[in-house]
Formats: structure tokens, sequence, C-alpha cells
């Protein structure tokens, strides 16, 4: 089979492309044939070395992606082969990813694609829609479905980003009104095509005005903020969130460190969940891919330009591009193509 491998950390140009044999799977495992990967902010960044350095002779990049389960490993009872599954979080604990066109799994991280859903969406999921769920459960509401989220409202900066985009299509499937902050017309597009009830440039209002901004829509605040820039937003967000709120923080866009004067955050009775989707719980992460699943089955989860998402495909020999464009900041999904 053809594959990605680098050998070293550094930058997209260690990558290489190269035939093995393709894995036997082992007990408890699953063996898909890729029909497409997902490239994100993750894989460039383990590959970099900026989330640690290589500890294989060599590893194939990637997190997610979208196939067919061609051979079922002793034991597994919860797959057929044939059936179209979407992966999440390939390369984790192991060094074989996603960059290729096969690849083994434990089976509980291959989840089967519900009928009708395309493979783009399949391999769009993973790292930025089960993120984006963490980031939802993190408060006063621990699923994500029809209803959950009635009655709340839901603060989303950076809603034309991956997670930020499946935060606000997941929240208004739930039932929750969406605001977003974005930083062009161009973006505020795209939020608004994810489902977005109010969309927020913090270009034209300001910094200095946004938390009033947000106000003047959510009166009495908001309940829940999905935040990646934390140390840019913090005192807009102490200014916004409603008492007994949660604050979700996913990324350090903007800043490495975050200060807050804490004598007058006491009396918000807020909490900061800071999320990494590698350490999350296994009953967490279970949650996820279910809710996830249900809401691809439902039509809310959609990719593509009309859903906000605009789709970037790259040939498997074009990965050092597509991780090009990623760390770059390509507004949308990066996709490889592998059939």
């Amino acid at each position: 089979m053809r594959a990605i491998v680098y050998a070293e950390n550094g930058p997209s140009s260690v990558m290489k492309l190269i035939d093995r044999p393709v894995s036997k799977p082992g007990p408890g495992e699953v063996l898909v044939r890729l029909v497409r990967a997902g490239v994100n902010p993750t894989d460039w960044k383990l590959r970099a070395g900026l989330s640690g350095t290589l500890s294989t002779p060599e590893a194939t990049p990637g997190q997610d992606g979208a196939g067919v389960v061609e051979e079922i490993g002793d034991g597994v009872s919860t797959h057929i082969v044939g059936q179209p599954v979407w992966l999440f979080m390939a390369q984790h604990g192991q060094a074989w990813g996603t960059a290729a066109e096969y690849v083994t799994v434990p089976a509980r991280k291959a989840v089967e694609l519900p009928a009708g859903a395309s493979f783009d969406l399949g391999a769009s999921l993973g790292v930025p829609a089960m993120t984006a769920h963490r980031a939802l459960t993190s408060g006063a509401v621990e699923r994500v479905a029809p209803g959950s989220f009635s009655g709340l409202t839901i603060l989303v900066h950076g809603g034309a980003g991956a997670v930020g985009n499946a935060a606000i299509q997941l929240a208004v499937w739930a039932g929750a009104t969406v605001i977003t902050t974005i930083s062009s017309a161009e973006k505020a597009a795209l939020a608004k095509a994810a489902g977005a009830h109010h969309v927020v440039n913090y270009r034209e209002v300001g910094l200095g005005r946004l938390g009033n901004a947000i106000r003047e829509i959510a009166p009495e605040g908001v309940d829940q903020i999905v935040e990646v820039a934390p140390a840019v937003n913090n005192d807009v967000d102490r200014a916004v969130i409603a008492n007994r709120g949660t604050i979700a923080i996913y990324a350090n866009n903007g800043g490495d460190e975050l200060t807050m004067p804490l004598r007058a955050t006491f009396s918000l009775n807020l909490r900061y969940q800071f999320i990494q989707l590698y350490g999350v719980e296994e009953t967490q992460i279970r949650a996820a891919a279910d809710d996830v699943t249900a809401a691809v089955a439902a039509g809310a989860l959609r990719v593509g330009s009309e859903a906000g998402v605009p789709l970037h495909h790259y040939r498997l020999e074009e990965t050092a591009a597509a991780h090009d464009a990623v760390e770059a900041g390509a507004v949308g999904k990066v996709l490889i193509d592998l059939e």
C-alpha cells in the first residue's frame, strides 16, 4: 500500500511517500481501507515536534479519516466487512495514522458512518467535532441531543474554524441560541451558513466594545462559551458569561498566558474547562462519538461551502502541501483523497 511516513520531526518536507505492506488487524482491531483522510492542526504540530518528539523509527500522520472496514481482528463483534466508518484519533497511541491507503485501529475508533453520509463528511468529524462536543458538554449539559440545549445561549468564538463550525452546528441541533464572533465578512457568511443565529465581527466592533455588543444580543449573559483565544478574550468572556456559566478552552490562539483579577471573578461562580482531546475520559469520548454520529444521521452536521466548511482536496502525494495549508490557516477542511 502507499503511505506517507516521516522518520524525524521537522517541516513538511520530512514526509515522504513509500510503499509498505498492509498490516493485519490484531485482537480488538479492524483494518480500514481509507477513502479520505482529514488534516488537523494537531497533525502538523505532532509532525513538527511541537506536541512531543517522534518515539518510533517512523510514523504516518493523521488522526481522522473515513473509509470501509476491510478485515476484522479476533474478538471484534461490532463491525462487519464492507461497513463504512469514520475514524478518530487513529495515530494516538500508535505510529500509523490515516495518511495511507489502509490503517488498523482499535475497533472503538472506527464508528459506523450513517447511511447517506459522504466520506468527505466522515473524514471531517474526528478531532473538530469531538472537541466541539466536549466543549459543549463541559457545563450543565452532559449530552448533545435535540432539545438538550433548549433555552440556553452559547457563545462560540471563531465560528468559521473547524471546531467553531462543529460547535455551532451541534449547539443549533440541540436547541441553543448561538452567537459567534468572527473577523471578516467572508467568515461571517460561513458562520451563518453553519447556522449561527447572531454573528459579531470583532474587528468592526473592536475588542473594547465586543462585550457590549454581545450583551445587547444576550442581556442576561451567555450560558456557555467555546473559547479558542482565551488570552485575548478573557475579559470579554467574564463580561458576558452568565452566573454559573462555563468557559471551555480548547486552543491558545493569540497568546500562551492567561491572567485575570481573582476577586472580581469569584462572584461569577463560573467554571473554566480546559480541553485536550487526547486526555478526555473514555466515557466522554464514547458519548462524543455516539452524539456526533446521531447528529450526522439527522443531517445536523454537514460540510461544504453551503454548511460553512469549504473543502480543500489533496492527493496522497501532496500531503506536505496539505499540512502546509492547515498550518497557514486554511479556512474550511483540508482532506486527502485516497481513491
